[in-house]
Formats: structure tokens, C-alpha cells, sequence
């Protein structure tokens, strides 16, 4: 099991972090390793239910269908539904309120390679980054770019 968790703590309101959070449509534009997201269908709200996602983990592009679930405005928690690459996952944001302009933002994932995973395990240094590296820095600038 490949796991981790990253935060970035920034001066923007938890309402505002959530928004763009729950727009996982746009996620792809601030997320590097995230290459594609498309909505597959939507819960009653209107928000994402299940998705197809290709990430990039450096040494091969993951492929997998999700599942979506909310808990606003403080978490968005996915699981896999199914992939050919991977044989189980499990990931979230968690927001935390700090002040009513001051929230952290922490991305958690745990990730299952399955049995290819006995031969990526030398790889894992190359891998980690890719997968549980920089995802809270990307919603740092990504959140803080916003008019």
C-alpha cells in the first residue's frame, strides 16, 4: 500500500476552498498529475457521483473510475470503483477552519498497485512525488490565483 497526506494552509475563506475543491471538473487545470477527469454521472445535488480519471504516475498512466462523496464544506473522499491498473484507493480533501479567512487543505491518498506493485516498489522514490507529493501546493496556487 502506497499511502500519504500533504496540507498547505492558506488565507482564503473555507467557503471559497470548498468551491473549488467540489469542482473536481476543473481539477485537471491545477492538478499536474491528474490528466483527465470526466463526470460519468451526478448525485441529486448536481455534483460529481462517479468519474473516469487518467492520472500520471510517472512510470505508467492509471486509469480508474471512482466514486464521489461529500461531506461540505469540509470533505470530498473518492474510492475506486474500478481499474484495470490499480486494486484498491481511497483519497480525500479535508478542509479545517482556522479563522473565517484562514483554512488548511490536506490531500490524503492510499493507493493499492496490486501485484505489479512487487516490481514497482524500487521505483516507489520515483513514484511517491507523482501520487502523495504536491497536490496541496497546487491548491495553494490554484486557490490563490482566483479573483
Amino acid at each position: 500500500m502506497l499511502s500519504g497526506a500533504c496540507s498547505a494552509e492558506v488565507e482564503v475563506a473555507i467557503q471559497q476552498c470548498w468551491e473549488l475543491i467540489v469542482d473536481v471538473e476543473r481539477a485537471p487545470a491545477w492538478q499536474r498529475t491528474l490528466l483527465s477527469l470526466v463526470v460519468v454521472s451526478r448525485d441529486d445535488q448536481g455534483r460529481a457521483r462517479l468519474c473516469d480519471t487518467v492520472s500520471d504516475a510517472r512510470i505508467t498512466k492509471v486509469r480508474c473510475r471512482v466514486q464521489m462523496s461529500y461531506d461540505g464544506p469540509r470533505t470530498l473522499r473518492w474510492r475506486l470503483v474500478e481499474s484495470d491498473d490499480l486494486d484498491a484507493m481511497e483519497g480525500s480533501w479535508v478542509l479545517e477552519e482556522f479563522t473565517p479567512s484562514r483554512t488548511r487543505a490536506t490531500y490524503s491518498l492510499a493507493v493499492d498497485p496490486g501485484p505489479i506493485g512487487r516490481f514497482a516498489r524500487p521505483l516507489e522514490r520515483l513514484v511517491r512525488p507523482a501520487v502523495i507529493g504536491h497536490q496541496a501546493d497546487e491548491f495553494a496556487r490554484a486557490i490563490m490565483s482566483q479573483p
